[in-house]
């Protein structure tokens, strides 16, 4: 079968390789339709995880297969499964994790000794024809909501999973820095739970409009404070919770913290560029709470499918376009290297 594996550096060749067996426990898809990824864009350009390097989960060394956003078929069942049935519509949850250690225990694989994420660490991954995963990790997916949908789950769990950070979000007023696919699901999550009023800080001009079209209000930063308007949309008390989803440093997660009202919570939901200082005495002389959050949990795939479903979250104006596996090095991961950060939102690849 045809997959994208990646060799090194910028060496991401799609190649034949041998198509996965099924093995007792697992479950074999193929695959429909599977995500672009901020991440697969890192791992391109840094190759974070030599091809010498084993994970304890996956046990494999690599090149490994790309690809940990996706949606498939079931094709075979493994010794031991009883389901979903062959032919079921599935979304797939890529992280992995032990099950032994104390956040497992506690059922917060997310925070997992060994965390491993299929598509990045090894088991192959969604930039491939068929994929073998064990079974716990598909999750039947609504057959009228289709693949394309079913490969937008992992990105809006990590979203869900980000609001869920805060608690109940019902009629709180939130501040979200960066309309990107993770930015623009946090909105989606925030309107499905319930959230009021949202201000979303965007220099992207088509970004922005689609944070509108999902219901925030949006500005351009370099024009107007969001901050600033943040309080004049709630009386002056500022956002009572706010999301870094752009990892740019310092300049945007000191907005997300000014523009929280005391004792409001910030969440950084991204993956940081460096190492940036942080003022404690603007969390000390105000109570106010920063916290992390990192993919997601059963339970949050399980929610996100069932807002999905209940049409209260629809990531389909996220969906910029689609391409084709042969095309995904030059047409889509230099391409969002480069004019495509400006012009794509969610590419997915049909393998």
């Amino acid at each position: 079968m045809k997959a994208l594996r990646l060799h090194g550096v910028r060496e991401a060749v799609v190649e034949e390789i041998a198509e996965p067996a099924v093995r007792p426990g697992t479950v074999k898809i193929k695959v429909e339709h599977a995500g672009i990824c901020g991440t697969d864009l890192g791992l391109f350009e840094q190759f974070m995880f030599p091809n010498e390097f084993v994970h304890p989960l996956f046990g494999c060394p690599g090149p490994h297969v790309l690809g940990h956003e996706f949606g498939g078929r079931v094709v075979e069942l493994g010794e031991g499964v009883d389901g979903p049935a062959v032919g079921t519509l599935v979304a797939v949850r890529a992280n992995r994790w032990c099950g032994e250690c104390e956040a497992c225990q506690a059922g917060a694989g997310n925070r997992c000794v060994a965390w491993g994420f299929t598509g990045i660490n090894g088991g192959g991954g969604g930039f491939s024809s068929h994929v073998v995963l064990n079974a716990d990790q598909v999750f039947a997916f609504p057959e009228e909501l289709g693949s394309q949908i079913a490969a937008m789950v992992e990105s809006t769990a990590v979203a869900w999973h980000a609001t869920k950070r805060v608690g109940d979000v019902a009629g709180k007023n939130a501040l979200v820095i960066g309309a990107g696919p993770v930015g623009l699901a946090v909105v989606m999550a925030l309107k499905a739970r319930g959230a009021e009023t949202i201000v979303v800080s965007e220099p992207g001009e088509a970004r922005r409009a689609l944070a509108q079209e999902l219901g925030a209000t949006a500005v351009d930063p370099r024009e107007t404070d969001p901050v600033a308007l943040m309080k004049e949309l709630t009386a002056g008390t500022g956002a009572d919770v706010s999301f870094d989803a752009s990892g740019v440093g310092r300049i945007t997660f000191d907005t997300a913290v000014n523009g929280l009202r005391t004792g409001g919570t910030a969440v950084y939901v991204a993956v940081a560029h460096g190492e940036f200082p942080v003022d404690v005495n603007a969390f000390v002389m105000t109570e106010k709470s920063f916290t992390g959050s990192f993919g997601y949990t059963d339970e949050d795939y399980a929610e996100t499918i069932d807002a999905m479903r209940a049409g209260t979250i629809d990531p389909r104006p996220l969906i910029s376009s689609v391409i084709e596996l042969d095309d995904i090095v030059e047409d889509g991961i230099k391409h969002l290297l480069g004019e495509g950060r400006n012009t794509e939102m969610k590419m997915l690849v049909a393998p």
